[in-house]
């Protein structure tokens, strides 16, 4: 009599052996998302060379040379000296665009930061408290819904003049509706859940409560508002100074780049093309990255 075998069952301990950490699974969550990792990578090659700027930089980005100018981009028949050309005033484009990354990340995540921590606090207290709190802050953020952003700062900027420091805080106390909107509806969602009930119960402070039961389960929508809003603060310091009440002269900026090349815009293209490629791409690749982490570390991809 023969009889057929039979698989043995699985080993629970084996398993659980083999089975990816957690680590393992971000990892190839991570490695198989295409835009967070051009947006990343992108994103760190601009950090890098704003950090590096002084270094990299091959010219003074103020330096004028009035003999020199309006040189074309290497790739259009011009010289290995000034790789990107030269302005109307001689000045090394590739320098000042390189220098130009500066203004523009210090803009945007200081900007995003300030915004961020003002819509985070009335956002979770709203949806944390409800009732007249939640009242307040809604009324807060409809008034600040009926207030253009484009018109209010360039009402500001034009009333208390054009510099980095103004436009920043401008930029910070106009733009934290988002986060508000999202935050408040993020906590609602998850302040009758029973991990918070639990940390009520076993007497655990208002504070406590927030920072390590609720702010840890709402952190990827926070995530993504942030990359959102950096990327909004940037295009808006563009427009600021293509107006010129944003970033003043001689300081680089990609904004001003543009504004001062437009004059020259259908005999010398380059002027403004260049610099308004690398900020689409500048916000292009934090906007790939903020969608990637919030997918990554969303709490159904997690399992």
């Amino acid at each position: 009599m023969t009889h057929s075998s039979s698989a043995l069952p699985p080993d629970p301990l084996l398993q659980e052996t083999l089975a990816p950490t957690p680590a393992e699974r971000l990892r190839r969550r991570v490695a198989g998302h295409k835009g967070l990792l051009f947006g990343g990578v992108v994103l760190g090659l601009l950090t890098i060379v704003a950090l590096f700027a002084p270094l990299i930089a091959p010219h003074d980005p103020y330096a004028q040379n009035l003999m020199g100018r309006m040189q074309p981009p290497v790739f259009l028949d011009g010289t290995w000296e000034h790789i990107l050309g030269t302005d109307h005033l001689g000045r090394d484009y590739l320098s000042r665009l390189i220098y130009g990354a500066r203004i523009s990340l210090l803009i945007g995540t200081v900007a995003a930061l300030i915004s961020g921590t003002i819509g985070t606090i009335l956002g979770v207290s709203a949806g944390y408290f409800g009732g007249r709190v939640d009242a307040v802050v809604t009324f807060l953020i409809n008034v600040r819904l009926a207030l253009p952003v484009v018109l209010v700062a360039l009402a500001v900027v034009a009333l208390l003049g054009g510099s980095l420091t103004v436009v920043i805080c401008v930029l910070g106390f106009l733009l934290w509706d988002r986060f508000a909107v999202v935050m408040r509806t993020s906590t609602l969602q998850v302040r009758n859940r029973d991990y918070v009930t639990a940390a009520q119960a076993i007497g655990g402070s208002t504070p406590r409560v927030i920072l390590s039961e609720i702010m840890p389960n709402i952190l990827n929508n926070l995530i993504v508002v942030i990359t959102l809003e950096m990327a909004h603060a940037i295009l808006l310091e563009a427009v600021l100074s293509f107006l010129g009440l944003g970033v003043q002269p001689p300081t680089p900026s990609w904004g001003l780049m543009v504004a001062e090349g437009k004059n020259m815009m259908l005999f010398e293209p380059w002027l403004v093309l260049i610099p308004g490629a690398v900020l689409f791409v500048l916000v292009l690749a934090i906007n790939l990255l903020g969608d990637g982490l919030r997918d990554v570390t969303a709490p159904e991809g997690r399992n």
